[in-house]
């Protein structure tokens, strides 16, 4: 009887922003035959370009990209849409014998990846639309109060200001007409199967990585983040969420006259800092990462990456 093939790996490569995750995931597509799948929720979507960091386009030449620049930018995506999405594109990667690269920063997008996401009933885009409609002009604190009625479990979960979960739990309650407690019970979550995880985690010098996130926030503003900021908001006003993200959001406060520029920027660093240490106590939660100490554009680092790599891999696969 021929031995059971051994499950194909799937590398994830976490970390918080400005750590070079794209630089070292680059490096493992080129050496394994990969290819490198976002899991970054900003940068799905199409036109949002400089406040994001994307991958340039002599970047995404090294190495087969997917699902970045695939959200229409008045559109919105879920985790466990993403997850659906995601799921798809690695069974499409394993179906060509390549070696799939999960990379972002996005820790609840990962984690409906890889952990199972709630299969819940579709969505509405016209209940979550007035949902959002109310919470703009009544604040979030009435869509919590309208969700301790249907379920006043979730309610306890779910922050009062965190509109999006606010909008889901409700529309899931009024859709499915059952509490989404109860669904949650039913069903569980769907964790990702047919694959090995190798977790490779980024983890700088915390001085070295602020003054990184500093010098970019400012490159981003010398880039343009103003002009592409504004002209999302000629083209799509308040409906690309985006707009509300680290960056963009700081951007939008200096159009509206409610911050300096040089203000605008110091908040986009402070925020972006909050942001990498909130991605630190996210990510030590995973288990079993392999952290490398440094920067993923650094060559040792690399190349330790590489070594851990190699170890997981099957001896005839990826090579």
């Amino acid at each position: 009887m021929a031995p059971a093939q051994p499950e194909p790996l799937l590398v994830v490569v976490v970390g918080p922003t400005a750590s070079g995750k794209t630089a070292i995931s680059i490096v493992l597509a080129e050496r394994f035959n990969g290819e490198i799948v976002n899991c970054d929720s900003v940068a799905m979507y199409r036109k949002f370009d400089i406040g994001t960091a994307k991958p340039t386009a002599s970047e995404r030449a090294r190495a087969p990209h997917h699902l970045l620049d695939y959200v229409a930018p008045a559109s919105h995506i879920t985790a466990g849409e993403y997850a659906r999405h995601a799921r798809q594109v690695l069974e499409e990667i394993r179906a060509r014998r390549h070696l799939p690269i999960v990379v972002g920063g996005t820790g609840l997008y990962l984690r409906a990846l890889l952990d199972g996401f709630f299969p819940g009933p579709q969505r509405s885009e016209e209940l979550r639309e007035r949902l959002r409609e109310r919470a703009a002009s009544l604040g979030s604190n009435y869509l919590h109060r309208i969700l301790r009625r249907l379920d006043s479990a979730a309610a306890g979960k779910i922050h009062a200001n965190d509109t999006p979960k606010l909008v889901r739990a409700i529309e899931v309650c009024l859709t499915s007409r059952q509490k989404m407690t109860d669904l949650w019970q039913q069903y569980g979550r769907n964790p990702l199967r047919g694959f090995r995880i190798l977790r490779l985690g980024l983890d700088p010098d915390r001085q070295a990585l602020y003054e990184r996130i500093n010098g970019r926030a400012q490159q981003m503003f010398e880039l343009g983040l103003v002009k592409e900021t504004q002209r999302l908001l000629e083209q799509y006003g308040g409906t690309a969420s985006p707009l509300s993200s680290l960056g963009y959001k700081q951007a939008v406060q200096f159009l509206q006259g409610e911050l300096t520029r040089e203000q605008a920027l110091q908040s986009a660093q402070q925020a972006h800092r909050n942001y990498a240490k909130r991605q630190m106590t996210w990510f030590r939660r995973e288990p079993e990462v392999h952290w490398l100490r440094g920067f993923g554009d650094d060559a040792r680092i690399q190349h330790e990456a590489v070594a851990i790599t190699e170890t997981s891999l099957p001896a005839d696969s990826h090579r």
